[in-house]
């Protein structure tokens, strides 16, 4: 019984998505109401019906009183959620009580960081949004809505299976040798051949990294490009897992080890025979890319990128990424299956000549949504202005922008009409969008042979490594110092500077034998740690950082602390607390922990501060003093570079 719904401010939806039980529900209301003869109503009409009163009530309030209800629950024990973004009211439902108020607040926010993926700049305008989310074509409409639908049920399956999407932040196979070939790979023989291409046509790879399910086992970036945040990998992560989905069940794998009691070596199979490396060199292959002239190619706004869902690797998919000077920036994904299981990826953008307009512009459209919303919260004169330029020193840029503008080869008639509307308005909010399509980059099969050739040996480990990346009992420190800390039955630790994890793996198949046990035993631990994560994000949300629970005969503890480069331990302070309306802790969400790093370091200008998180669940009848020096003590040994090749 779960429901997610986008409408407008006029009560229109625009997009929905439903599990089976709730729309047979729904059918069954509304079928009872129809007179006898006539049909079942549209499902989408019946939606409409449904929420309407709630979508109107939402607006009536925002409208007289400046404020509106964020949850609710009915007599028959539905959750309802609401969420309001500029114009645009998001509402989610669970009435089957798989989920909690939280987790249906955090499902509307990874929702809103999936159209901005999708979508880019669109999103910061309810008008534009809604001719995103409902073309007039209705081909392309339903393609979109079943994209969107997908990819909820993706992320909800990664969200109830994953431990990285369950403390959102990307694990790393553990695995020097290979991962330091594979960067030597990517940065040699694919960006730097891509890129040296001069029939390119200014396209040009930024990032690019290789996903074993949704376990990252390289990654390069082009020099002097942006950081590609955590929040959007992790959404791209998202993006590729529904395209090519894990399947849960992995554990028939015949070189999987049954026994976990021997300690983890790092396997290095022989190479293959040097003649192959002959085959990248054949005659007649096509070149690796292959550029379509963009002259051929005509720029078209972002709501007409959307194409068909297809499964070719040729074919991009356009995403809207963050960058330093951009509150977005159009890139091309590109998703090259190697292997079941094994996708490498490629991001790739055109290079914009007049990137710095659009950086203006940018700055522009969010210095002036700051001051709208100050100006919307009550304040006013100069305590809306606290901490940002003045009004009229907007103007004076925003003047001096258009001017040069003006001279440069480009037709800024509209934009000058706009400027004069917008100064005649008294600044009141406008926006205008400029989006660029990039060149299309149609990629080849000489490249996935390629990729294919120098992953061959390593495939069958990699999916096994995938399942079983770490376990408790042959992680080395473990296995040579296993008494140090008797009855620890999990742990994750997590580096929020750069959103990153490491955990011993869960398995939870009936087939499967680890530490845990297998079939259902593993499968309570396995909730065990998920209500550990839950609980301490709770706490955390309001300004706790440290949190021990005894839960009948476990104990759990929670840790969040910050370092220096070095791993000196910074000075305990107090975290601000966040409302109960405020978005969830995590990153897809709106990247909390990027904010309490840049909170933290407003007293620490000097030097680079570094925020990790420690999650451990123990037995109860270890002593409390034995479990806070095992954490303490654990949390050295996994900071040890050492014990965590590459973390």
């Amino acid at each position: 019984m779960k429901c997610l719904l986008v409408a407008n401010e006029s009560a229109e939806v625009l997009f929905y998505w439903t599990d089976t039980e709730f729309e047979q529900r729904i059918q069954e209301q509304y079928g009872v109401s129809q007179e006898e003869g006539e049909g079942l109503p549209a499902f989408e009409d019946s939606i409409n019906t449904l929420f309407a009163p709630i979508i109107i009530s939402c607006s009536t309030m925002v409208d007289r009183l400046g404020d509106n209800y964020t949850s609710f629950s009915t007599a028959n024990n539905h959750i309802y959620v609401l969420q309001q973004f500029e114009e645009c009211l998001y509402i989610a439902v669970n009435g089957d009580g798989d989920e909690t108020e939280e987790d249906l607040k955090r499902k509307i926010y990874v929702m809103k960081k999936l159209t901005e993926i999708m979508f880019g700049m669109v999103t910061f305008s309810g008008a534009l949004l809604r001719k995103a989310l409902r073309p007039q074509d209705t081909e392309q409409s339903n393609r979109l809505w079943k994209k969107l639908r997908s990819l909820l049920e993706t992320y909800s399956r990664l969200r109830e299976n994953d431990q990285s999407f369950l403390v959102e932040a990307v694990e790393r196979l553990i695995h020097p040798t290979l991962c330091e070939q594979c960067i030597e790979f990517l940065e040699r023989r694919l960006v730097q051949q891509i890129n040296s291409n001069m029939d390119r046509m200014g396209e040009e790879v930024l990032h690019t990294f290789i996903l074993v399910h949704t376990k990252r086992l390289a990654f390069y970036s082009s020099r002097n490009v942006s950081n590609l945040y955590p929040s959007d990998l992790l959404a791209l992560i998202i993006l590729v897992q529904d395209l090519y989905p894990t399947k849960i069940d992995l554990d028939d794998t015949s070189e999987e080890l049954e026994c976990s009691s021997v300690p983890e070596v790092f396997y290095t199979p022989e190479p293959s025979p040097p003649e192959r490396e002959s085959v990248r060199q054949r005659g007649g292959c096509p070149p690796v890319f292959q550029f379509v002239d963009p002259d051929v190619r005509m720029a078209e706004d972002s709501l007409q990128t959307l194409e068909a869902p297809t499964l070719d690797p040729s074919a991009p998919c356009r995403v809207f990424l963050e960058a330093k000077e951009f509150l977005t920036m159009p890139h091309s994904m590109y998703c090259l299956p190697l292997w079941p299981g094994i996708t490498l990826v490629l991001l790739t953008k055109e290079t914009i000549p007049n990137s710095h307009v659009a950086a203006s512009v940018c700055y522009f459209l969010e210095a002036f949504v700051k001051l709208e919303k100050k100006l919307c919260e009550g304040h006013e004169g100069a305590a809306a202005m606290r901490g940002q330029p003045s009004v009229q020193e907007q103007r004076s840029r925003l003047e001096k922008f258009i001017k040069t503008w003006a001279s440069m080869d480009i037709q800024t008639s509209q934009l000058q009409n706009a400027w004069t509307d917008f100064k005649n308005k008294a600044f009141s909010r406008s926006g205008s969008g400029f989006t660029r399509e990039l060149s299309c980059v149609e990629c080849t099969g000489s490249f996935l042979h390629m990729s294919e050739h120098k992953l061959m040996d390593w495939k069958d480990f990699l999916l096994v490594k995938s399942k079983r990346n770490i376990t408790m009992v042959s992680y080395p420190f473990f296995y040579h110092e296993y008494f140090e800390f008797p009855g620890l039955i999990h742990f994750i630790y997590v580096d929020r500077s750069n959103g990153q994890m490491i955990a011993p793996s869960l398995n939870v198949t009936d087939r499967t034998v680890s530490e845990l046990g297998k079939g259902p035993l593993a499968d309570f631990i396995k909730n065990k740690i998920w209500s550990l994560v839950a609980t301490a994000q709770r706490y955390l949300q309001k300004g706790y950082a440290t949190m021990t629970l005894r839960d009948g005969d476990y104990f759990y503890c929670y840790f969040l602390w910050f370092e220096n480069e070095t791993g000196y331990k910074l000075e305990v302070i107090d975290i601000p607390s966040s409302p109960d309306d405020a978005a969830p802790v995590g990153m897809p969400t709106c990247d909390y922990y990027r904010r309490l790093l840049r909170y933290y370091s407003k007293k620490h200008q000097n030097e680079v501060v570094k925020c990790y998180e420690l999650f451990t669940v123990h037995l109860g009848v270890i002593p409390n003093e034995y479990i806070l020096q095992h954490c303490s003590q654990l949390a050295r040994k996994l900071w040890e570079p050492s014990r965590i090749p590459l973390l």
